[in-house]
C-alpha cells in the first residue's frame, strides 16, 4: 500500500467513526431520577415499599417514586417553570433523592 491509499484509508475511517459518535439517538442523551414529579401509575421505577417497579405509584407527585428526565432537569421542576417541562402544584419540587412527601396511606 502506498502512503496516498493509507492517507485515504485513514481519512475515511476517521469520517466514518466520526459520522457514527455524531449522530446520537435522542434516547442515548444523559438522564437522571427525579423523585417526586410523576403522576400516579406514571413512574418510571423506584415507588417505595409494597410496589414492583414502573408504573406502581398510587399516589400524584408521590415522594418516593422516580421518573427520568434530561440530565440537569430536575431540580428545575418547582422552582423553574419556564424551563421545564411541567408544572408542579403548590410548594411541591423535584428532587434527586426520594421524598417523605406524597407517600400513600399506609
Amino acid at each position: 500500500m502506498n502512503t496516498k491509499t493509507a492517507i485515504a484509508a485513514a481519512a475515511a475511517l476517521a469520517a466514518a467513526v466520526s459520522a457514527l459518535t455524531a449522530a446520537q439517538p435522542a434516547h442515548a442523551q444523559a438522564k437522571e431520577k427525579c423523585y417526586g414529579v410523576s403522576l400516579a401509575g406514571k413512574n418510571d421505577c423506584a415507588a417505595g415499599p409494597g410496589t414492583t417497579c414502573a408504573g406502581t405509584s398510587t399516589v400524584d407527585f408521590q415522594g418516593n417514586a422516580w421518573t427520568l428526565v434530561p440530565a440537569g432537569d430536575c431540580l428545575k421542576y418547582g422552582v423553574d417553570e419556564q424551563n421545564a417541562a411541567f408544572e408542579l402544584p403548590g410548594d411541591r419540587e423535584g428532587s434527586l433523592e426520594p421524598l417523605e412527601r406524597d407517600l400513600p396511606s399506609a
